[in-house]
């Protein structure tokens, strides 16, 4: 129902729709070249965590702690991308290298426990 997927990756009828959840725009990326039905950008990490984290996966079990109260803090921010995931398949769209420790990771996990609610 959710998945996630970098965007630099090709887009796929699989995909669903498609949320960008980065607070900044991707580099190299032009906007129109992006198919996205919407830029996400107050669910992804504030900008202080985000420095903090700076993609340490020695930070991970707190990043996604500190993350997950950011994202409890305004449960309803989330509402568009859990009825869309309601209606069908749903990607996020991240701009990390790191594929195994980021922030659409964290988003996707605390997506599909709502969703489970």
């Amino acid at each position: 129902m959710i998945q996630v997927k970098r965007v630099y990756d090709r887009r796929t009828e699989e995909d669903g729709a498609r949320f960008l959840v980065e607070r900044l725009w991707p580099r190299g990326v032009k906007r129109e070249a992006l198919h996205m039905d919407a830029w996400c950008k107050d669910l992804a990490p504030s900008d202080a965590l985000r420095r903090w984290f700076n993609h340490d996966p020695a930070k991970w079990k707190e990043f996604q702690r500190r993350y997950q109260a950011e994202l409890n803090v305004n449960p309803a921010a989330c509402q568009a991308l859990l009825d869309a995931a309601k209606q069908g398949q749903i990607t996020l769209l991240y701009s990390a290298h790191d594929t195994e420790h980021n922030s659409a990771l964290v988003l996707k996990s605390y997506l599909e426990e709502r969703l489970q609610r």
